[in-house]
């Protein structure tokens, strides 16, 4: 008979207890938990390299106006600042802006900004100092 009551328990024994399940989800969530922030800081690096990118490419193209008429693109105004470009998010008002000033006859600036990303960084391509470097503020650059 307990051989008999033995191998019925055998035969029941095919599936998991609520303790193993409950500790696979605590196991995922532990890991979700760790693994969200970190794609989110991706996505914010993702977006700053994107204006960095996009920056450096509007420089080159004032740089190739320079090689063919021996000055940089000019402002409406002659010196001043003009938004270049805008890029804004779907479903979002935030956007990045792209903007060219132009300074003295030898020098211009590029700058742009994400709101999206949450960081706020600006990111200024300064052609006196030949360099892309982040800002705190549009008037810092």
């Amino acid at each position: 008979m307990i051989a008999r009551i033995h191998k019925s328990m055998e035969k029941k024994d095919k599936g998991f207890t609520l303790i193993e399940l409950l500790v696979v989800i605590i196991i995922i969530g532990i890991l979700a938990a760790i693994a969200i922030p970190v794609f989110l800081n991706q996505r914010k690096k993702a977006v700053d390299a994107g204006i960095k990118s996009d920056l450096r490419t509007a420089a080159n193209e004032a740089e190739s106006y320079f090689v063919d008429f021996q000055a940089y693109p000019a402002t409406t105004s002659g010196t001043g600042s003009i938004v270049i470009g805008t890029v804004t998010v779907k479903g979002s008002n935030a956007a990045t802006v792209f903007a060219y000033t132009k300074g003295a006859a030898s020098d211009f600036k590029v700058s742009g900004v994400n709101s999206t990303a949450g960081s706020g960084k600006y990111y200024c391509y300064n052609s006196a100092t030949g360099g892309l470097s982040p800002t705190g503020t549009a008037a810092a650059c």
